[in-house]
């Protein structure tokens, strides 16, 4: 396995910066995500997509909206659509 098969090991925090991230992963990194933010008690993360011509945080949203742990989101207002806010439910479960 050479360095580029390893795993990205990322802090969970309260936000995470998808920039790092191959745009064909950042559904699943999403999803990977906010299991472990609930797991680690967040219930408020920021999820940092970029403005660019909306194809991130559309595809973003679109995960948001049917995601089992998310209650609401919506895009975060200093971030001129660059961002999203999302609630994870206290009593969603991480299944």
């Amino acid at each position: 396995m050479d360095e580029s098969d390893e795993p990205v090991v990322v802090p969970i925090e309260d936000a995470i910066d998808l920039h790092a991230f191959a745009p064909r992963d950042v559904l699943s990194v999403v999803d990977e995500y906010l299991h472990a933010a609930w797991r680690a008690g967040h219930r408020r993360v920021r999820l940092i997509h970029g403005r660019g011509i909306g194809a991130q945080r559309a595809a973003v949203q679109r995960l948001l909206a049917s995601h089992a742990l998310v209650e609401r989101y919506w895009d975060a207002p200093e971030s001129s659509l660059g961002a999203t806010v999302a609630v994870l439910g206290e009593n969603a479960g991480a299944s």
